[in-house]
């Protein structure tokens, strides 16, 4: 076969293979909705977003991975290439991982939506690592003594390179006592997340197709609310950083507070025991009552302290 022959063969081929991927493209969908009766014969239930949302992006992932593998073999006829060859294992390996993911794709909406929460879960424990890395700002004794080296920072620029991860991480003692009451305010919330996910497990035996997804909306509702108060989590993470942005803490406490009142009333509508869920609110309460006591209490010095300045200057 001469060259301009095995380049229209190869031309000829890719465009197959692009009508064959647009034509996977479309049926991803439809794939995701057989495999989503599939399951709902198996649990007789229907799916909600979250659980519909899994199944969709795990089909598209298996389809996209055969492709490339369909693609690659295609590529790979009358080559002489072996760094493509080599690399057909780790092609054929993300097919089988794809697939293995999909069979683990959760089984009913409880799983999806418990699932989910965990993933909230997890963001908050990244804050919570952040908030203990914060230090209080060291009091430097050889400050007196600094007269008499007033070289060093110019004599070592390469410094102020090295320390930038230090930077932005001192707290003055009001700021530490802020981060304190931060850190206590994201470990109650993780034990609500907690209690509300051992909570919402011991529902799948509720979950039935007479509900007219009241039940499944239910849960959806409660994802939501849950993701919303990981963003105030995020928020009051990134606010602790010097200089402290209490401006901006307080109005994420009271989204909190109020997050909090919407899940335990949502919970507290299920036929279900809530006792510990209640109780890990009240604790949550109590934090979240404190923060801003300690909030108010900084504002008013800052307030203070302000009007004292202006009355000096004049």
């Amino acid at each position: 076969m001469g060259k301009a022959e095995k380049e229209q063969l190869n031309r000829a081929l890719t465009a197959h293979l692009n009508t064959i991927h647009e034509t996977l493209q479309l049926e991803c969908f439809g794939m995701g909705n057989h495999l989503k009766l599939k399951k709902l014969r198996r649990t007789t239930v229907g799916t909600g977003p979250t659980l519909s949302s899994s199944i969709h992006e795990s089909v598209k992932h298996v389809v996209d991975c055969s492709f490339r593998l369909m693609k690659e073999h295609v590529s790979l006829y009358g080559s002489h290439n072996k760094e493509k060859k080599l690399s057909m294992p780790q092609i054929v390996g993300a097919v089988w991982e794809a697939c293995s993911a999909l069979k683990k794709v959760p089984p009913t909406n409880v799983t999806a939506i418990g699932r989910a929460m965990t993933q909230v879960a997890v963001s908050m424990k990244d804050v919570l690592r952040e908030i203990n890395e914060l230090k209080p700002a060291s009091s430097n004794p050889g400050d007196e003594t600094c007269d008499n080296t007033p070289s060093k920072t110019e004599s070592k620029p390469e410094d102020d390179d090295m320390s930038d991860d230090d930077l932005g991480s001192d707290l003055s003692p009001e700021e530490m006592k802020v981060a304190q009451l931060a850190h206590g305010v994201v470990s109650e919330t993780l034990v609500v997340i907690k209690e509300l996910i051992r909570t919402i497990t011991g529902m799948l035996k509720l979950e039935t197709p007479n509900d007219n997804g009241k039940f499944v909306g239910s849960l959806e509702k409660l994802l939501k609310i849950c993701q919303g108060v990981g963003a105030e989590i995020d928020e009051i993470g990134a606010c602790l950083y010097p200089p402290q942005e209490i401006d901006a803490i307080k109005p994420a406490l009271e989204k909190m507070s109020s997050r909090i009142n919407e899940i335990q009333q949502e919970v507290e509508s299920f036929p279900t025991s809530s006792e510990p869920f209640v109780e890990a609110c009240s604790g949550l309460r109590t934090v979240l009552k404190q923060m801003e006591a300690q909030l108010n209490c900084l504002s008013a010095t800052e307030l203070t302290t302000k009007m004292q300045n202006v009355a000096v200057i004049n």
